[in-house]
């Protein structure tokens, strides 16, 4: 067992790879953005800094609402982030000027024509296939934390979130230093930081969605579900990026009706996927019942989402903050030990990590029942009071 602390099982904390990941992540972000700064004047470049950071914190609280069953931990989500906000971004930059520049000098066409055919053609590959490298880190590195297809939809949204947040940086510098100038910057600020912000988090979802799908596979099927995900994300993205080019207004109109279909395809997969998570709870949990660490009331409360939030409104009036961290606690070592428990079902983890991961759950929720809160929910209200 790594610690004597059962709260490694959460595997929150961070790691020197992850550590040096991120150092790297915010030099390839640092060096972005100095190409950005030589396109322009500081005073340019701040604006456009600040215009694409405005959104990034309702863009992120939308995101992680969707990760509330089983919150991933906060040291991969800001990873993901981090390596599309820089790697991902910085890398495609550099691939993506390089096949700008062949396109115009192997075939006569002006400028415009040249961006249109590598935005539609050569951005959607390189793009897609930087931010979803992060994925397959995810499976190789990693595998235990993808645990349905929610996971892999909030790791492709969170890369996808830091790879527009950094791109958005350039495209408003240069509307900035266009001719149509704040004109123009109004118009780029409204198609990409309004209208469109969740365009690269649903293209790279397709990648994530895949992924997770493998990770809870074996065989060639992994391969097929990775190869069938990484072409959707680039077909969407070429899509996206031929209709905005080439399709005038009507285009426009049918590229966000595109995006809106795949918006509902992905809140669904993340609803009935919660319901399996439920189902997993309902199913594994009640043999633990003899234990006392677990009761039929828990389990009520575990299987909803606005029960458990009642239950850590709960605990936080009557046990302020170290009330509501045990109830946080409890709820997701609950949770994990279902999905524990279909992970060993599927054959993903051995009789050893199983038992190791098992015993250190238990006892976190044990330590969180002990320090839950003793006054009791009044009579009638929404409250919960522990069995």
């Amino acid at each position: 067992m790594p610690s004597h602390d059962p709260r490694w099982v959460f595997k929150d904390r961070p790691s020197s790879a992850l550590i040096i990941g991120l150092v790297l992540t915010g030099i390839c972000t640092l060096v972005s953005f100095s190409f950005d700064v030589l396109n322009g004047e500081p005073v340019q470049f701040f604006i456009a800094l600040a215009l694409a950071l405005a959104p990034v914190p309702l863009l992120l609280a939308a995101v992680l609402a969707l990760d509330r069953m089983e919150p991933e931990p906060r040291s991969n989500l800001i990873f993901a982030f981090a390596w599309g906000a820089g790697v991902a971004v910085l890398v495609a930059g550099v691939v993506n000027s390089l096949n700008l520049h062949y396109i115009m000098d192997t075939v006569n066409l002006s400028e415009a024509s040249a961006r249109n055919i590598a935005a539609t053609f050569g951005a959607p590959v390189v793009e897609e296939t930087m931010k979803g490298l992060v994925l397959l880190g995810m499976l190789r590195f990693r595998r235990f934390e993808l645990d349905g297809l929610t996971d892999g939809i909030i790791y492709a949204s969170m890369v996808g979130l830091g790879f527009a947040m950094s791109e958005n940086v350039s495209y408003y510098l240069a509307a900035l230093n266009s001719e149509a100038g704040g004109v123009g910057l109004a118009v780029t600020v409204v198609l990409r930081g309004i209208l469109s912000p969740f365009a690269h988090p649903l293209f790279t979802s397709m990648i994530g969605v895949a992924v997770a799908f493998a990770a809870q596979r074996h065989g060639p099927e992994r391969t097929f579900s990775i190869m069938a995900g990484w072409s959707g994300a680039m077909i969407l993205h070429g899509l996206w990026n031929g209709l905005v080019s080439y399709g005038g207004f009507t285009g426009l109109v049918v590229a966000y009706l595109v995006l809106m279909v795949v918006l509902v395809v992905l809140i669904g997969v993340v609803v009935r996927d919660r319901r399996r998570i439920v189902a997993l709870i309902q199913l594994y949990l009640p043999p633990y019942e003899p234990t006392k660490l677990v009761t039929r009331d828990d389990i009520h409360m575990l299987s909803a989402l606005p029960r458990r939030r009642h239950a850590r409104q709960w605990a936080r009036v009557y046990g302020g903050r170290k009330g509501l961290r045990a109830m946080s606690d409890y709820q997701l070592a609950a949770t994990e030990l279902g999905l524990l428990h279909e992970r060993a079902a599927r054959r993903m983890v051995d009789e050893q990590t199983f038992h190791e991961e098992q015993r250190a759950l238990l006892e976190c929720m044990s330590t969180a029942r002990a320090e839950f809160p003793v006054p009791p929910a009044p009579a009638g209200t929404a409250g919960y009071a522990p069995g």
